[in-house]
């Protein structure tokens, strides 16, 4: 990635000189399979006599012209930004290049699909990817008009950010001139040219105009798209969003379009929104999965305001754009959707990963330092969307619902089309609240780390409680102690299930907090600090009530309840209080009881990390197969067809380890070997054939022969993934070879080798892969597009191994690359955490 940064310093000395009017970009996409024309007319004015840069990263430069003058290519274009010298007060700069198609998902995708051999095409520009599509002042605070004009195949479907036009055909090709967009950041325009399926609805705006929908897909999964159910969703937020914000939706349309080979989970350009198209459900998933598509329609859809209409001026404000979102999409989820519990899944999902981000060395404040472009990229994280998404509900709590909702309203009226920083929004919560939020941000969102609350508890000898006091405390590399608004809840058996008898909210601060409202109560079976989880941070249950969490949690009624016990448990587990092996029974006994999808997901996701890398090693491969066993048996007695069994046979053959289990999983594959109500589909038979193979038990032929039988681009992927499971030396060697000695792999076969490389039950195949990952660091990072050396470097580490020879050797790499560019080291550092929490819990479980 060498000369691709931007600092922020540039882009402020930029924006001090330059103000753009707008852009007109033709793109012409029927030159051929590598590149497309690019013509980028651009207006804007400057200081007379200044010099600056514009981006434009491309194969070829053609020509440069400045106010009718052709400037010398070779001389002011480097490949990554183009010289400007010289400026007027008012400026038109014409460049013509030819530019590349990706498949990296980075600047303009391009996808052959395999079932048809058709192409298709999508931009993702954010963070600085529009440079590689067109000349652009690639920074959100230069906003301007963009009007595009796009030459393509007359018979593709062409959508950018305003309505399609009527294409200008001659003989087979067509060519669509769109309207000016409004003003809006370079980000968040988009292209998608192809031979989509579409189809089309409408909706009624709160100012009375009509709104077109449309939703698009891969002509080879169309039969699997249910349009009719995005559309409901899509109607549901528009109406919450509207009433809510007090503001109509901003722009003419909203196209919502399944992409290929996505990198994200969706992208909230304005009108124009692109999703991963594994959000079109081909085969049986999780009821997770289909609640997590709901949040994430919503989640674009309230961008449309948050981050839109109104834009951060620089990234150091992208957490507000990710946050807003992150809140607000779960708080309309919950209610004006079917899924009355997702503050329950916000819990299990987004709180889990928060508390694991906040807990690492390279933790940073919510409003991070963003330095440059690269700091951005690693700044995706679970502190810029989860934590921050908690710290807002937690904000909410404390000045209310209404006030916050008439604060933002007033936020977007007065800085509609414009670009903002955090005080602009606390300005008007402040005003709408009458709170001063000054201390609130600087404790909140101006440090890093998360607070550990634990009651201590004392109690007469008839178990009336004498004294209740909440301790908290915070790590020592983040010491700062926060104000908490949450609440405490006593849960009692009866009738054989755990329900909550009494309640009390207050506000915790400093070391030590009394609570004087709980003295003279009865001591409960289970007492629950932050019940209903309005806080952010970890929670510690007393030794009482974890006994009977361990016994009973199956038996908590509350599902948000159930949650904040299971992450309780795991975060005990994770910190090394508590031994892993704990929290194996722990889910062993509790899961088959489990009603809510994300929780079961999560939860046997931590089981195999649990059996994996946290027990210690001595025991590991009999827990393992207790594992398996266990799975089988909850899968063998979950009701007939349930999202639970399900959930329990994808993990049963993810973590299957003995020749009983793979023949369990050749019968399952071969119809020998039923269980009511399961049905094997194309997914679910890579699945379980990824469970063979780990098992050696299956090998080449038979993955050879299940992708002709599945030759499509989920298929590749999952021939990707399986033949890098194959759990021999050589074959690891090999996938790793095959994505980091050979460049040309696309983003999506990167990933899944990835998954599949990290798939092991002995991790001893892995080890001949530590020097040669190492080696590799510095030549992935230089060599490839940024989503592809994170990629790369995030799915080749060998984790697996948990040893200390791994977390040796990449302290050794960390010593001799200190002068390595931040972002990079913060890659190779989190690693190294990983490995070293995972030697703690293995020593705490010995």
């Amino acid at each position: 990635m060498p000369g691709e940064n931007l600092t922020r310093v540039e882009a402020q000395e930029r924006a001090a000189l330059v103000e753009v009017e707008s852009y007109d970009i033709a793109l012409d996409l029927t030159i051929g399979d590598e590149v497309f024309r690019s013509t980028s007319t651009v207006r804007f004015t400057a200081e007379a006599g200044a010099s600056t840069f514009i981006d434009h990263i491309s194969r070829t430069v053609h020509s440069v012209t400045l106010n009718g003058t052709e400037l010398d290519v070779a001389r002011v274009n480097d490949g990554v930004r183009i010289q400007l010298d010289d400026l007027a007060a008012e400026n038109e700069l014409t460049v013509v290049s030819d530019a590349l198609y990706v498949n990296t998902g980075e600047g303009l995708h391009r996808f052959v699909d395999p079932v048809d051999g058709e192409v298709y095409l999508y931009s993702q520009f954010e963070v600085p990817d529009s440079r590689r599509v067109f000349a652009v002042f690639e920074q959100p605070d230069l906003k301007a008009t963009f009007r595009f004009t796009v030459t393509a195949p007359a018979r593709w479907q062409v959508v950018s950010n305003q309505p399609t036009p009527e294409p200008v055909v001659e003989g087979e090709t067509g060519t669509w001139s769109f309207e000016p967009t409004p003003r809006i950041s370079s980000y968040i325009t988009a292209l998608v040219a192809g031979p989509y399926e579409v189809t089309r609805s409408e909706l009624t705006s709160s100012d009375g105009r009509v709104v077109p929908l449309g939703i698009f897909c891969r002509a080879s999964l169309a039969e699997h798209m249910d349009a009719d159910y995005i559309f409901d969703t899509t109607r549901k937020g528009f109406a919450f969003f509207e009433s809510q914000f007090g503001v109509p939706y901003p722009f003419e349309k909203y196209d919502q379009l399944f992409v290929p080979e996505f990198n994200a989970g969706a992208m909230e350009n304005a009108g124009c929104v692109t999703f991963t198209e594994s959000y079109v459900f081909r085969a049986q998933v999780t009821d997770a999965i289909r609640e997590r598509r709901v949040v994430t329609v919503l989640h674009e859809l309230a961008h449309m305001w948050f981050g839109d209409l109104v834009t951060m001026r620089w990234w150091n404000d992208l957490w507000l754009n990710e946050s807003f979102a992150e809140w607000a999409s779960t708080l309309a989820t919950a209610e004006a959707t079917e899924w009355t519990n997702a503050w329950t899944t916000f819990q299990a999902m987004e709180k889990t990963w928060a508390y694991r981000q906040d807990q690492l060395p390279s933790t940073h404040p919510i409003v991070a330092e963003i330095r440059d472009l690269e700091d951005v990229q690693v700044n995706f994280d679970g502190i810029t969307y989860a934590k921050g998404g908690s710290v807002l509900k937690q904000l909410v709590a404390w000045v209310g619902l209404e006030a916050f909702m008439q604060g933002v309203g007033a936020y977007f009226r007065k800085h509609a089309w414009g670009n903002t920083e955090l005080a602009d929004l606390l300005v008007e919560l402040e005003t709408a609240s009458g709170r001063d939020l000054t201390e609130w941000s600087r404790l909140w969102l101006e440090t890093a780390g998360v607070n550990t609350l634990r009651p201590r508890i004392e109690t007469t000898a008839d178990d009336i409680i004498s004294s209740f006091v909440i301790e908290q405390t915070g790590p020592a590399e983040w010491p700062t102690l926060r104000p908490h608004r949450l609440a405490i809840g006593f849960y009692q058996e009866q009738e054989g299930a755990l329900r909550r008898t009494h309640r009390v909210e207050l506000d915790v601060d400093g070391a030590e907090t009394a609570v004087p409202a709980l003295v003279g109560h009865i001591r409960p079976d289970l007492i629950l600090i932050n019940d209903e989880d309005l806080a952010y941070a970890k929670i510690r249950l007393d030794e009482s009530s974890m006994r009977t969490a361990l016994l009973g949690l199956r038996t908590i009624e509350d599902p948000l309840a159930r949650a904040l016990v299971w992450g309780a448990a795991w975060d005990a587990t994770r910190d090394a209080e508590t031994p892993a092996s704990d929290y194996v029974e722990l889910v062993l006994a509790n899961i088959g009881a489990e009603t809510e999808s994300t929780t079961i997901r999560l939860a046997l996701s931590q089981l195999g990390l649990a059996a994996r890398s946290y027990v210690h090693p001595s025991r590991r491969a009999e827990t393992i197969r207790r594992v398996g066993d266990g799975l089988w048996e909850l899968a063998s007695t979950a009701e007939a067809g349930s999202d639970a069994q399900f959930q329990f046979v994808g993990a049963f053959a993810a973590l299957a380890s003995t020749p009983e289990h793979a023949e369990i999983l050749r019968g399952l594959l071969s119809g020998a070997t039923a269980l009511s109500g399961l049905e094997i589909d194309a997914d679910l038979r890579w699945q379980l054939l990824d469970g063979l193979v780990l098992n050696g038990a299956a090998g080449e032929a038979e993955i050879a022969a299940e992708l002709a039988a599945d030759d499509t681009a989920t298929g590749r992927q999952f021939a990707a993934r399986a033949r890098a499971t194959i759990p021999t030396p050589e074959a690891k060697e090999a996938a790793f070879a095959s994505v980091v000695d050979q460049a040309g792999a696309s983003n999506m076969i990167v990933r899944y080798t990835g998954i599949g490389l990290a798939h092991v039950n002995d991790a001893s195949v892995l080890s001949g892969l530590v020097p040669r990952y190492h080696d590799a660091i510095q030549q992935i990072w230089e060599s490839r597009t940024y989503q592809v050396a994170e990629g790369l470097l995030v799915g080749l580490y060998p984790a697996a191994l948990a040893s200390e020879e791994l977390a040796e050797a990449t302290r050794a790499w960390l010593s001799a690359n200190t002068s390595a560019v931040p972002a990079l080291r913060r890659i190779v550092v989190e690693h190294l955490a990983g490995v070293e929490r995972a030697l703690a819990a293995q020593e705490r479980d010995a």
